[in-house]
């Protein structure tokens, strides 16, 4: 699998544009991955900002991430209609298809080339017995901006938040 997000973010898009990524529960299977990036197709070429057009991009990554983002330098900025326009398309998306794209207690780390799933609640467990360590990549799903995006979004566990919560051990 390609983990290189240069490819796949758009170049002309500002550093400072608003990122938002919405984990699943699960990975999507290829015929729900192609439904969901038609419907992401359809919703940034209408997405719209006080009767403004957003440039706008969405994407699924590793069949189990969708990233959207708005380049606000083009335009006066997204309001809270079109925020809540792109969370009503998430929330269509899990009841679709049977995901939960909101559960921020459920982690994921990059383990041989796969994306894999751990609650919080076991995080020392999988720490303890070398599920992971200190050099596991860890998708930081809190990025704001594609700069932060390009950066940080796979990172060390040493390197992010949840080093403040593993045994020194690490």
């Amino acid at each position: 699998m390609n983990f290189d997000l240069n490819e796949h973010i758009p170049e002309h898009f500002n550093d400072n544009s608003r990122v938002w990524i919405y984990q699943s529960s699960r990975l999507f299977l290829m015929s729900e991955a192609f439904a969901i990036e038609d419907m992401l197709e359809d919703f940034v070429s209408n997405w719209k900002s006080h009767g403004d057009e957003v440039k706008g991009y969405a994407n699924l990554f590793f069949g189990q991430f969708i990233v959207i983002m708005a380049d606000e330098s083009a335009f006066g900025g997204v309001s809270g209609c079109s925020t809540d326009s792109s969370v009503r398309l998430i929330k269509q998306i899990e009841e679709q298809f049977k995901v939960n794209m909101f559960d921020r207690q459920n982690l994921a780390f990059l383990i041989k080339d796969k994306v894999q799933m751990l609650p919080l609640s076991q995080l020392n467990y999988a720490v303890e017995n070398n599920f992971i360590n200190a050099d596991t990549l860890y998708f930081n799903n809190t990025v704001l901006t594609k700069k932060e995006l390009l950066e940080n979004w796979m990172v060390p566990v040493k390197d992010s938040w949840l080093a403040k919560r593993i045994p020194a051990k690490m």
